[in-house]
C-alpha cells in the first residue's frame, strides 16, 4: 500500500512514532511488523495530554525517519497501575525477551526519562492489530 493509499483509505488517521526517540522508533515499528508487537502503553499524564487513539480508531505508524510505515487499529484499552501489569500483558509489547522483568526494566527507564514513573503509577495499555504494511521509499 502507498502512502497515497493509506491518505486516502484511513483520512482520520493519527499518525505517530513509538517510543521517545528515532532509533527506539525503528525497532518498535520492527517488532510490529515482524507481528511481535500487539501493544503499548502510555502514562496516563501523557494520555491526558495527547490525542490517544480510541477503541475502533486506526495509526498510522512512522518510523524514526517520519516515514509512514503501517497501519495499526485500536483494539482494547486498559487502565491498569505500573506494577499491576501481568507477564501476560508485558509480553504482549513483544520487547526484549518478552518477560515481565525485561518489561518493567525498559518502562521505567522511559516513564523516568518522561519523569512520570512511580511504581504505582497510572498507565493506558493500548492492544493493537496491524492491518495494513505500507510500501517503504
Amino acid at each position: 500500500m502507498s502512502q497515497q493509499e493509506v491518505l486516502e483509505r484511513y483520512p482520520g488517521a493519527q499518525r505517530w512514532a513509538f517510543g521517545d526517540g528515532p532509533q527506539l522508533a525503528d525497532e518498535l515499528l520492527q517488532l510490529v511488523l515482524a507481528g511481535e508487537k500487539t501493544a503499548t502503553c502510555s502514562s496516563y499524564v501523557a494520555y491526558q495530554q495527547e490525542k490517544v487513539p480510541q477503541i475502533g480508531d486506526y495509526s498510522v505508524i512512522l518510523d524514526g525517519r517520519g516515514e509512514a510505515r503501517c497501519v495499526i487499529r485500536t483494539r482494547a484499552l486498559l487502565l491498569i497501575r505500573f506494577c499491576d501489569v501481568s507477564a501476560e500483558l508485558a509480553a504482549k509489547e513483544g520487547e526484549g525477551d518478552k518477560s515481565l522483568a525485561c518489561w518493567r526494566e525498559g518502562h521505567q527507564a522511559f516513564f523516568t526519562r518522561e519523569g512520570t514513573f512511580a511504581p504505582d503509577m497510572w498507565l493506558v495499555f493500548e492492544e493493537f492489530e496491524r492491518v495494513a504494511v505500507l510500501e517503504e521509499k
